[in-house]
């Protein structure tokens, strides 16, 4: 472990590190690694992870590799805050996929994601009109996702699900990976937004924050 004010060259800064079920994506309830790195240049209003915009400690990528290792388990997740904004975060990645673990990445898309190791799952939002933050979308970033990515639109009301079969249809999002629509917890009924997507035939995954129905919003879960 590491000061602030050390040399970040080949350093991360980490809010935590710990052992969970996935809560999201495809291999939701799957015993997973959660590395949430420190810092986000985004503010949404929905957030459920501020503690991770200040803070956190030092880390060399060897002790990162090290602690992960301990936990025994074949899945990792890389989040934040928004992991991306360290530039260290894609030699992690590499790194992890190196060691042989099956590594996504939780991004909120607002940053380039065309240098990540193609072997990493990236679970990348696009960020809905209620969010606050629909002006941050890095539209060239759907370029670079393919069938190994997941595409999340976490929709909080009818005008933000509109939003998003506008861009699932503009760019045939369906076809080059997976789709993901999610109700923002506590504002949208999830049943409502589940008949949504019956009523249009939308050829996208719903899913819930299986964390969240465990747990509710302890940090570390």
């Amino acid at each position: 472990m590491e000061t602030p004010s050390a040399r970040t060259t080949g350093r991360l800064r980490l809010t935590e590190i710990f052992l969970s079920l996935q809560g999201e994506s495809r291999s939701v309830g799957l015993p997973t690694v959660f590395v949430r790195l420190t810092g986000c240049p985004l503010r949404c209003v929905y957030c459920d992870t501020t503690y991770a915009f200040q803070g956190g400690e030092w880390f060399l990528l060897d002790a990162i590799l090290a602690e992960v290792a301990k936990y025994q388990t074949r899945y990792i997740t890389v989040t934040g805050g928004e992991p991306l904004a360290q530039k260290n975060c894609l030699i992690l990645l590499q790194q992890l996929c190196d060691a042989g673990y099956e590594v996504s990445l939780e991004t909120s898309g607002a940053l380039d994601v065309c240098g990540v190791d193609p072997r990493v799952s990236k679970v990348m939002d696009l960020k809905t009109p209620s969010s606050g933050e629909m002006g941050k979308n890095r539209l060239a970033n759907i370029e670079c996702l393919s069938t190994n990515d997941q595409l999340k639109f976490v929709i909080a009301d009818r005008d933000d699900y509109d939003w998003s079969v506008g861009l699932l249809q503009q760019y045939s999002l369906p076809d080059r990976c997976e789709v993901l629509f999610s109700p923002v917890h506590g504002n949208l009924a999830p049943r409502q937004l589940a008949e949504w997507i019956l009523a249009d035939h939308l050829q996208v995954r719903f899913q819930l924050q299986l964390h969240k129905i465990l747990w509710g919003d302890s940090p570390g879960r």
